[in-house]
């Protein structure tokens, strides 16, 4: 099989490369998995150069997520059959042509392309758990997103949208406008140090209930500056290494709360079977062309370093997800 891979830590086009290895077979309670697709996403690159709190034990092979199907079975597996396409355990290292892991944690996947499939396991689930578990959202509430360009912000649109609750898209590309309110966002506007005063104008006055930030610095206060005394601004995102910004007036004054939020953190807060069931939800949804990524471009495993520097780009010059192919 062939696996990407670094030994150390730098530039991520300088240290990863593809290596060939032999597949260990399944041992009890485990499947081997022909991976179809995973995507590139930031936080391989951050473990790649070897950012803080993203080091992993070396050598290592990038891969949260991605979708594929089972090759081979284990002694003592009854509930999976060679050809099941499944989603494999996250943060499982799926940058490689086939993996071996438990099937403990393996989640059964949809029919559908599987380009678009192997970023169910992270993405989705993050906005649907941000409207899930925060603010008590309820059908007709606002909502207030920087970084809406983003899968998750495109998630959190068709998401909120399902659910009649309001979103305020804030971008940074007056381009992406018209893009994102086809998508279904309500207010969809260009950042900028006014931009509560336009909220509002658009709102009629009403402020959004929940701030979701991705950017950080002084996008953060711009965000909690739109929102309802009370309210809560999320940070899920690091799309700058500047720290969350939020006026002390704001904090103690109008009870602006800053939180960080980890998908992870809030999987781990339910029970398994509540966690499958989401997945199922989230399957659901994909199927029925109801949510989807935009995909700025596939490449094959064997092109790792022209994906991962496509990755490393930021804006316009991105402009959507980086996705391997296996096959």
């Amino acid at each position: 099989m062939k696996v990407a891979r670094y030994t150390r830590t730098g530039t991520p086009t300088d240290v990863i490369e593809i290596v060939d290895e032999d597949t260990p077979a399944p041992q009890a309670n485990e499947v081997t998995i022909r991976m179809e697709a995973a995507p590139v996403h930031l936080a391989d690159l951050y473990c790649m150069a070897g950012k803080e709190r993203f080091n992993l034990p070396l050598p290592a092979t990038p891969g949260f997520e991605g979708v594929g199907r089972i090759s081979a079975l284990g002694s003592d597996v009854a509930d999976w059959s060679v050809g099941d396409r499944v989603f494999p355990p996250l943060a499982s290292g799926t940058w490689r042509t086939e993996l071996t892991v438990s099937v403990a944690e393996l989640l059964p996947a949809p029919t559908g392309d599987a380009v678009q499939l192997s970023l169910l396991p992270i993405n989705p689930p993050t906005s649907y758990l941000i409207l899930e578990d925060y603010g008590d959202l309820q059908e007709g509430d606002w909502i207030i997103q920087n970084a809406a360009n983003s899968n998750c912000g495109r998630y959190l649109i068709e998401l909120a949208k399902l659910r009649g609750i309001k979103t305020i898209n804030v971008v940074r590309r007056p381009e992406l406008v018209d893009e994102l309110k086809a998508l279904g966002g309500d207010i969809v506007m260009v950042d900028g140090d006014d931009l509560s005063d336009r909220v509002l104008k658009e709102t009629g006055g009403v402020p959004a209930k929940l701030g979701v930030d991705a950017v950080n610095g002084m996008a953060t206060a711009r965000i909690a500056s739109c929102l309802a005394d009370g309210s809560t601004v999320l940070a899920y995102g690091m799309l700058t290494d500047e720290p969350c910004m939020i006026p002390s007036d704001v904090a103690f004054l109008r009870d602006i709360r800053l939180e960080g939020f980890y998908t992870v953190r809030q999987f781990s807060k339910r029970t398994p079977e509540a966690v499958r069931g989401i997945y199922t939800e989230l399957a659901r949804l994909f199927e029925a062309g109801k949510l989807t990524a935009k995909i700025a471009a596939t490449y094959a495993l064997d092109d790792i370093k022209e994906a991962v520097a496509h990755a490393g780009r930021r804006g316009a010059d991105r402009d959507g997800k980086i996705i391997l192919t296996m096959e």
